[in-house]
């Protein structure tokens, strides 16, 4: 006959003659509850539902046990003030179990602090890189002189914009661009200037410009060039990382400073491109334990976190401004002609 398991989180039904000693998966532990986190103190995982609770698979396996917990006795209560005390306490051991104290929040610092040049680190893979290509002289020997005639078929420099050049007639045209930069994060794909998300490639080269403007067939910017480039951060418990895809970033060129909420980012690769990018942080980080590698392919910008949190997002929004008086009292007239 088939008997009930009382091992916490099985449940099961055995047969007491056949109970191998690995048949009953189980947790050896008490639950815990603690910040709205749901879990048993036995194992790591933790969990907001009390489904998801009820359902987390054991951790330990063993036999399956039959003998029932007995219930906890509950002390007689003594309203009597003539008792001792000692007597008035619980016949039985209690076993507390404290989550760990939580740290108490930082206060944000003002973003007005002195920035200061986060530690570099070049590695090996870059330093070969740029002794092989020999940036200063190759830029200066193969830099061609720009000619004043644009040539039928060049392409227009607008970001996002599809046209071609194909004579005089097109400088009249309405060039739909983008004036941001793409980003790339979590599989979705948008341009920072509208923000229009899409998961697909084709569909983000297709979006058509949120600017209207003219086209740009010839840059004529002198020395470095300020070029979009694509970049996207990722964050565990401890550090948020910032990768940026510049290849062959030049080292003695490129800094990034920051404060503990505030990020500026400079970075000179291949050459002549120039990507720069201030942010302001949505947490807090310290500046003395965080440190930029620059590696051939890319650039990580890491950054120590001053506490342990989760941030919702990379940088922090603008503050909403406040509603101007006229506005709040067009508002608080029309709510009251409703009223009427």
């Amino acid at each position: 006959m088939s008997v009930l398991c009382y091992n916490k989180a099985c449940g099961q039904r055995f047969d007491p003659e056949n109970n191998p000693d690995d048949g009953c998966t189980y947790h050896p532990g008490v639950p815990v509850f603690h910040d709205a986190l749901k879990g048993w103190s036995c194992c790591k995982r933790r969990t907001t539902d009390f489904s998801d609770f009820l359902s987390i698979v054991g951790c330990t396996k063993g036999p399956h046990n039959k003998e029932k917990p007995p219930e906890p006795v509950k002390p007689d209560v003594i309203s009597s003030g003539d008792k001792d005390t000692d007597d008035q306490k619980p016949k039985f051991n209690e076993y507390i179990i404290s989550a760990p104290k939580p740290q108490e929040a930082i206060r944000r610092p003002s973003p007005d602090e002195p920035m200061v040049r986060v530690q570099q680190k070049v590695s090996t893979s870059l330093k070969q890189a740029l002794e092989k290509l020999k940036l200063s002289e190759h830029t200066a020997e193969t830099k061609e002189e720009e000619s004043d005639e644009i040539k039928i078929g060049t392409s227009c420099k607008n970001g996002g914009c599809t046209k071609s050049f194909d004579g005089p007639a097109s400088d009249s045209d309405v060039c739909s661009s983008h004036p941001g930069f793409p980003i790339f994060h979590e599989g979705m794909k948008y341009w920072s200037c509208c923000k229009r998300k899409t998961s697909d490639f084709n569909t983000f080269l297709s979006q058509e410009g949120c600017s209207k403007g003219t086209h740009l067939w010839r840059k004529k910017d002198a020395g470095k060039k300020v070029v979009p480039c694509r970049f996207d951060w990722h964050q565990t418990g401890a550090q948020v990382i910032i990768s940026i895809y510049a290849k062959n970033a030049v080292p003695e060129l490129s800094f990034v400073d920051a404060n503990s909420t505030t990020i500026d980012i400079h970075i000179i690769f291949e050459g002549e491109k120039e990507f720069a990018q201030k942010i302001s942080l949505w947490g807090v980080i310290d500046v003395s334990k965080s440190a930029v590698n620059m590696m051939a392919a890319k650039i990580e910008v890491v950054l120590k976190k001053s506490e342990p949190m989760l941030w919702a997002r990379l940088d922090l929004p603008p503050p909403v401004p406040p509603p101007k008086e006229s506005e709040k009292n067009k508002e608080e007239s029309e709510s009251e002609d409703e009223d009427e």
